[in-house]
Parts: C-alpha cells; sequence; structure tokens
C-alpha cells in the first residue's frame, strides 16, 4: 500500500513523500500535474478599441498569459459543456472586460483593471503589467476565459514547477509541485491523481473488451 506524507504545504506549494510506489507511476502523477489538470485562461479576445503601441495580438497574448483563479467544481471543460456552443456558456467560460484610457501621464494597465462577470475568477495578481497608454490613447476589449490543459497550450499550466526526486531510501520519492497561483498545489496533485486512475480505468476496460 502507497504511503504519503506531507513534508511541506504552503498552499501555492506542496512537497510529498512517496513510499511503496512505482516510479513509473509517481512519474505519471507528476506528469498529469503539469498537462492534464484543468486550469482557467483567457482563450478569446475581442478587441473593441486599441490606440496603444501594442499590436492587437500581443495584447491578447499578455492576457492569455495572465494566470486565473480557477474553479472547477463551478465550470466544466468546453467539449465536456452540454451547452453545445462553440462560443461557450456561463457553464464553460467567464467574461472579462477591459476599458482603460490614458491619463495626463504615461500609465500602466494592470490585470487589475479586468473586470470578471464572476468574482471568484480572477487574475491571481492584480499587479500584472498589460500595457502603458499615453495620454489620448486607450483600450477597450472583451476577454473570454475558459478551462483547458497544459499539453494544449502552456498558459492553461496550473503547475509552474513539479519535481520528482529519489528519497532517502530506495522505494521512497519527493513530489514537489508548485502552483502558478489558480489551484492550491494540493488539489492540483489530487485532482492529478484522480485524472490518472480515471485514465487507466479506461485502459483497463478497453483492453477487456479486446479479448
Amino acid at each position: 500500500m502507497v504511503e504519503v506524507k506531507v513534508l511541506e504545504d504552503r498552499g501555492n506549494s506542496v512537497t510529498l513523500q512517496l513510499e511503496d510506489i512505482d516510479r513509473s507511476y509517481a512519474n505519471a502523477v507528476r506528469r498529469f500535474c503539469i498537462a492534464e489538470v484543468p486550469s482557467m485562461a483567457i482563450d478569446d479576445v475581442v478587441i473593441l478599441e486599441n490606440s496603444s503601441v501594442l499590436y492587437d495580438e500581443i495584447l491578447a497574448h499578455r492576457l492569455g498569459m495572465v494566470p486565473i483563479k480557477t474553479d472547477l467544481e463551478k465550470y466544466n471543460l468546453p467539449e465536456e459543456c452540454d451547452c453545445g456552443n462553440p462560443l461557450g456558456c456561463h457553464k464553460c467560460r467567464v467574461l472579462f472586460v477591459l476599458d482603460a484610457k490614458g491619463k495626463e501621464k504615461i500609465s500602466t494597465v494592470m490585470s487589475g483593471d479586468l473586470v470578471s462577470e464572476d468574482r471568484e475568477v480572477r487574475p491571481v495578481s492584480e499587479t500584472i503589467p498589460l500595457v502603458k497608454l499615453a495620454p489620448g490613447q486607450s483600450v477597450k476589449l472583451e476577454a473570454y476565459a475558459r478551462l483547458g490543459r497544459g499539453k494544449e497550450h502552456a498558459k492553461w499550466q496550473p503547475a509552474t514547477v513539479a519535481v520528482l526526486t529519489d528519497g532517502k531510501k530506495e522505494g521512497v520519492f519527493n513530489l514537489m509541485v508548485e502552483s502558478a497561483g489558480g489551484l492550491p498545489a494540493k488539489q492540483i496533485v489530487l485532482k492529478a491523481i484522480e485524472l490518472l486512475e480515471k485514465k487507466l480505468k479506461e485502459i483497463q476496460v478497453a483492453v477487456g473488451g479486446a479479448q
């Protein structure tokens, strides 16, 4: 039986000691933490007005890389949502609005200036610079965030670091996971294990049906 001990839990990072577990399984959990656990990120941006020095594409890319607080219980992956709408619905996407105008001096538009239709789904930090505006310049846009996986794009990676190292004795491994901020690190690990078990059961059923 696998023994798990929490060596350190800081909320955004967690270190676990895994004992009596195969290295390949432990490494699979690590990989799922990065590539399979869903997280929220801005994916579609509708630019209504942009007189800043940044091209629309660069601004949209910056928005996509802003870490977003994620609620896995409230929102569905687009491909699993029953709305069947390619544009999404309130169960699989969140609308952000940005309406910023330049002031008397050059000002910086921050991630905290994004207004979300869901107060719980918001940028992890309010102080991430998006664009600078000179007097008279403005940016007005709508941005839609959705759940996605790290294997699709780095902006959906819930963990910035996931490392598996050898413990002090044979058969013992230490798994350290650091969150990007959208999900607590411990939740990322638990979700990774859940998804891995689901995948293994699907393989088991497929192999059994092939006999």
